[in-house]
């Protein structure tokens, strides 16, 4: 099994890394291969609704000259993932967003390619506004028909210089626990699979209030 998380911090190593370098510790503890990739410092641009996905169906998205489409195939791999983010103005950053955007749009119009996934949301923040971010990764998962994974508080780790998170001992706790929840998560979807049948996906209904 394969975790994949994100990095939505332009810092490789910063506060956001750590927070999810913690809960990674522990999967691999539980034999789960993890990789971290570096989302925000790279120039990724938002969706320019062009419909390109909607259109060729391909598993792809019709912007070009990024890793975007490459993380996509790789999310698809995957058999869990985690999506951090520092806090800009009480809302994930930008980069992050153009590639959440992006990737999980392909995803929804090709059939569903995140669903019954188990996925968390992490938040690396200076003092206040990790609950609006944590909110909003969160909505990602939800649409997707993701398996959220919780802890025993909300998945925000507090500290403003790189590494000064670990000093954060309820944080660092939390981030602790959200890997033990997630290794357990991913075991029992594993061992459930061809045992316990899947409910039918079903096709979305679009229901427009201004006719």
């Amino acid at each position: 099994m394969k975790m994949l998380a994100f990095n939505g911090s332009p810092h490789q190593e910063g506060n956001t890394y750590h927070a999810i370098r913690l809960v990674a510790d522990e999967l691999e503890k539980e034999g789960i291969e993890t990789e971290i990739i570096q989302v925000g410092s790279q120039a990724i641009r938002g969706c320019v609704a062009c419909y390109q996905c909607i259109k060729n169906v391909d598993e792809r998205c019709g912007l070009k000259g990024d890793e975007v489409n490459e993380w996509i195939q790789k999310m698809k791999q995957a058999d869990a993932l985690i999506f951090g983010s520092p806090v800009y103005y009480s809302a994930i950053n930008g980069t992050m967003k153009s590639f959440m955007d992006r990737a999980f749009f392909v995803a929804g119009v090709n059939g569903g390619l995140l669903r019954h996934k188990v996925g968390a949301a992490v938040v690396a923040v200076r003092r206040s506004g990790g609950l609006p971010t944590f909110d909003q990764l969160n909505h990602f998962l939800s649409i997707s028909e993701m398996l959220p994974v919780t802890s025993n508080y909300w998945n925000v780790i507090h500290g403003r210089e790189p590494g000064e998170a670990l000093q954060d001992g309820e944080g660092v706790q939390i981030m602790r626990v959200l890997g033990k929840n997630m290794a357990w998560l991913m075991k029992l979807v594993q061992h459930g699979k061809g045992v316990v049948a899947e409910p039918e996906r079903e096709d979305k209904v679009f229901t427009n209030f201004i006719r």
